[in-house]
């Protein structure tokens, strides 16, 4: 062997298996589960409105209670209740543990 050659792993350090999905189902199980929770909703100008989610329909429009608009991290307004066009929407995340 040669002073370039790296030495060989030891036999016990095998790289760690990926983490298991946390979550697994269609887009339409996960939805139909957040439904009535915490939510974040990213809009494609980048503002996030955070609160309950009412309902949706198939096209994405949103109903939303108890919601925060956070523009940059921080909470500029907040609105007892907000409805959000589906076009707007970059996607919907659960702001809790489902």
């Amino acid at each position: 062997m040669s002073d370039s050659t790296p030495p060989p792993p030891p036999a016990g350090d095998a790289p760690p298996a990926p983490a298991p999905p946390t979550h697994v189902g269609s887009p339409t199980d996960f939805l139909k589960g957040v439904v009535g929770k915490r939510v974040i909703v990213r809009l494609t100008s980048g503002v996030d409105y955070r609160g309950i989610l009412s309902c949706l329909d198939g096209y994405m429009n949103i109903a939303m209670e108890q919601t925060e608009e956070h523009v940059g991290g921080s909470v500029v307004n907040r609105y007892g209740d907000a409805f959000i066009r589906g076009n707007n929407v970059l996607y919907i995340s659960a702001a809790e543990a489902l």
